[in-house]
């Protein structure tokens, strides 16, 4: 985790003096490691009592002026470091949490540069009626309390790894405090840490690994430079009244319009045309003195809207209900409509902007430093200006105007968004007297106050060094609390057969609404267009079901004869292992529909072997959208939640398990029930996904073959708003039309029969298993990656492993291709004659890690497919 430090201070940097020299000079500190280190960090000293040297990034967009693109990609390319070390399996279940108020871009850019995980930062502005779902202090900064108050509390109640992004990882307080607080609530595996200089001491090294090794986490740590601050001793004190000479130096020779005090170097030009001198505003001297304030406003102010006195607004047009930032959490969804919203709104502040332009600075507001950012980096790619990146802070820091020093001037005004701990002062700096032809100034909503426009404000201040000041509002985003749901006293009993379903209603209970009587079918090319361009969740509609030829009967029957014994023995060994690891007497409650024909065999194995007679249960889960929580209520309701065992058919790359693990977190959240296992049982795990399994072979079990003729002629299940509401199961529908062909249970009876037959080799691979590693290695994920990018399909939900999701494939969405182990044998006879009936290329894949991988159609439109749902060559 440790990077060697290169000895020896630099300060020196390519393009003339080193930003940290002055201070160096005059405390005695030094910078010591990578070569990197001068060219990143300059020097400041502040107002501090706890530590008095700054250390100043130029890449972080805080304090100095700088390009966009360069801000964001060194966010990037750290996100991009951290997804390398995770690798993507893992990234997947990451959450990346930013500080507050230094770091929030970065986390922001940080998470753009991992590319699956949401972002959220730590805030210091709370949220009326929004409980924290955490808190820690910064031991050194001016304003310590953070708190987390994301809207979605399952952002910080998973299990998958926590990014930790700070500007500049120091003593490593920060950092043990916060996984302090997370881990006593939401205990997790693994931390990263990443910042953009590692400067801990010596004395500080060793903190993270001990503090990893006594909670029993994994702590990384990601840094784009690292070294040391070698401290003179005594330079608190030192520091302090340096301050505090350069301080009372200012108050004594004061300042006027047009003057910078004598002692001063050269302050930075004014800007041409803007008719005022470095100090005719509010503080903006080298040091900080106060010059005369601008006349009075005489315009509308914040809650006017048009043009005041010193801003012009400029509507931005933000997308309605994306949120301003991670405060309250920023998914990758909020990310591509930002991304598409960024040239538009880009393009009406370059329409604002002065003609001629040649230097505009965006100015982004203390915590709002992610949003300014992009607008900063999309105005970057639309005009020719020069264009550069800062923001608003809190922190007070000490200005001289020295080519030596961080921090040139000093811009102070009145905070102006009405801040819990009470009013107090704000500062830009490096923006006055920069030359600037125009600043845009962005803030958030609640920021927008007549404050803000005062002739004190800080408007008035970027007004006396700007030709043009340009104000641009993005609307902030506070979640409503959900209102506590009203449920019914009493949620309806399962449906059972024969009148839902063709099982017999001991076998199981389907915890499902019956919407036989609703029209929910639509072809497969329709269901796929609207699918893939986002128009329809692929849980709205039904596919038209399947009604097998005589020939594919054949197949199924012949399958069935084959694979009987061998589904049965699988059958055993899960049960066998369930009985053992989960419960004496579980609840089955299996995943509708592939699991439901699995949890009738899992019972009647029970029934078998130990003469159980165990509950049974159906419920719905639903890719993207979670399991039915109401079906759990019912569950709670009824049993021992401990007790559950959820069931499914197969694996394919697991995105159901992870779909499963999350829905029960958000359910403990909401409900407060506990005890759910999220650990599927399965008949086949060829992904290596789940523990308790019958099988990892990848071969064909005949209930994949078939749609609801196979699965009691019940079909997948439906969750649509209109048909599904707040207090109602999720839906399907019976298909009692199509009794003449269905197999159901003449499935279940062919695997019962040869229980006797497998018992005894049943139980003895049941008790190897047992004895046995079978964590998962999730090789199955890895793998559809791996295809996903060779094939030029670069979304994973396209790709099906397995022959039981290739068949679904087949059946129920546009195929486009089938790879096929070379030599797999009968187990794909099925397979191929579908992709014979719709014209599917079926090709031989050498070390295929499945027996066969079904492609969906990318990007699939009917005029790709032809009229007939055929594919056509590509």
């Amino acid at each position: 985790m440790e990077k060697a430090v290169n000895e020896g201070p630099h300060h020196e940097v390519r393009d003339g003096v080193w930003t940290g020299s002055w201070v160096a000079e005059r405390l005695g500190v030094e910078l010591a490691g990578d070569d990197r280190l001068t060219d990143l960090l300059g020097l400041a000293l502040r107002r501090n009592p706890k530590r008095a040297h700054l250390l100043v990034s130029n890449v972080l967009g805080k304090h100095v002026p700088q390009s966009p693109s360069v801000v964001h990609g060194q966010g990037v390319a750290l996100g991009r470091r951290v997804r390398e070390l995770l690798g993507d399996e893992e990234a997947r279940g990451a959450v990346v949490l930013g500080y507050a108020e230094t770091a929030t871009g970065l986390g922001h850019s940080v998470a753009d540069g991992l590319g699956l995980a949401p972002c959220l930062h730590s805030t210091r502005r709370p949220v009326a009626g929004l409980a924290p779902a955490g808190g820690f202090e910064e031991s050194h900064s001016h304003a310590t309390s953070h708190l987390l108050l994301p809207e979605d509390p399952a952002l910080l109640a998973g299990d998958g790894p926590l990014v930790l992004v700070d500007d500049e990882f120091s003593t490593g307080n920060t950092v043990l405090n916060t996984v302090r607080d997370l881990h006593r609530r939401y205990p997790r595996r693994r931390y990263v840490v990443v910042a953009l200089v590692d400067m801990r001491s010596a004395a500080d090294a060793g903190r993270l690994e001990d503090f990893a090794r006594e909670i029993g986490a994994r702590v990384d740590l990601v840094a784009a430079a690292s070294g040391t601050v070698r401290l003179p001793e005594g330079v608190l004190k030192k520091g302090r009244e340096l301050v505090a000479r350069y301080e009372s130096r200012r108050a004594g020779e004061g300042s006027s319009a047009g003057a910078a005090p004598s002692w001063s170097l050269a302050p930075f030009p004014a800007p041409q045309g803007s008719g005022a001198a470095l100090a005719a505003g509010p503080e903006t001297d080298p040091l900080g003195a106060r010059g005369p304030a601008p006349a009075a406003p005489t315009g509308p102010h914040a809650d006017g809207g048009g043009t005041g006195p010193h801003a012009t607004r400029v509507d931005l047009r933000w997308p309605s209900g994306l949120p301003d930032g991670g405060r309250h959490g920023f998914t990758p969804a909020h990310r591509r409509r930002l991304e598409a919203a960024l040239p538009g709104m880009a393009a009406r502040i370059a329409e604002a902007l002065p003609a001629g332009a040649r230097r505009v600075h965006v100015l982004g507001f203390e915590e709002l430093m992610y949003a300014p950012l992009r607008l900063a980096e999309a105005l970057e790619r639309t005009t020719d200006a020069e264009v550069t990146f800062s923001t608003t802070t809190r922190s007070p820091v000490l200005a001289v105007d020295d080519p030596g020093y961080a921090i040139r001037t000093r811009l102070a005004f009145p905070a102006h968004d009405d801040p819990a701990d009470g009013p107090g002062e704000r500062y830009a700096y490096n923006v006055a007297g920069a030359g600037f032809d125009a600043v845009v100034a962005v803030v958030d909503s609640v920021a927008d106050t007549p404050a803000l426009h005062a002739p004190d404000g800080l408007l008035a201040g970027l007004a006396a060094h700007t030709p043009r000041v340009l104000l641009a509002v993005v609307p902030s985003y506070v979640p409503e609390p959900p209102p506590a749901p009203e449920r019914p006293s009493m949620l309806p009993e399962p449906l059972r057969g024969p009148a839902f379903s063709s099982y017999a209603p001991e076998e199981v209970g389907w915890l499902l609404q019956d919407l036989s009587d609703v029209t929910l079918e639509a072809p497969t090319e329709e269901r796929e267009e609207a699918i893939q361009s986002g128009g329809a969740h692929y849980a709205e509609s039904l596919p038209v079901e399947y009604q097998p030829t005589e020939q594919y009967q054949e197949l199924f029957h012949a399958a069935l004869q084959e694979s009987a014994a061998r589904i049965a023995r699988a059958v055993g060994v899960v049960t066998e292992t369930v009985l053992a690891e989960r419960s004496p007497r579980p609840v089955l409650v299996s995943l509708a529909r592939a699991g439901t024909p699995v949890g009738i065999l899992m019972r009647r194995w029970a029934q078998h072997r130990h003469g159980l007679d165990l509950p049974h249960y159906a419920v719905s889960i639903v890719r993207g959208r979670g399991i039915d929580a109401n079906a759990l209520r019912w569950l709670a309701a009824h049993h021992d939640p401990r007790d559950v065992v959820f069931v499914d058919g197969w694996t394919g790359k697991g995105a159901i398990t992870r779909e499963l693990a999350q829905a029960l977190a958000e359910f403990e959240t909401s409900d407060g029930i506990t005890g759910f296992d999220p650990e599927i049982a399965v008949l086949a795990d060829p992904g290596s996904c789940v523990r308790t399994y019958g099988t990892r072979e990848d071969f064909l079990i005949p209930s994949a073959c078939l749609n609801s003729t196979v699965s009691g002629l019940i079909s997948r299940t439906v969750l649509r708003a209109d048909l599904v509401g707040p207090h109602d199961f999720h839906g399907a529908k019976f298909y009692r039309e199509l009794a003449a062909t269905d197999v159901s249970v003449a499935f279940l009876d062919a695997v019962s029969a040869r229980f006797p037959e497998v018992t005894d080799a049943a139980c003895a691979q049941a008790k190897e298993l047992l004895a046995a590693d079978r964590t998962p290695t999730w090789e199955g994920w890895a793998a559809v990656e791996r295809i996903s990018e060779e094939y030029g399909i670069h979304d994973v939900n396209l790709v099906k492993p397995g022959v039981g999701e290739t068949t679904r494939v087949m059946l129920r969405r546009v195929p486009w291709k089938v790879l096929a182990r070379a030599g797999a044998g009968s187990d794909l006879d099925h397979v191929r004659l579908l992709a014979e009936q719709r014209g599917v290329p079926v090709e031989e894949v050498a070390d295929l890690p499945y027996t066969c991988v079904g492609l969906i159609h990318p990007k699939y439109t009917r005029g790709a497919t032809g009229a007939d749902g055929k594919a056509v060559a590509l």
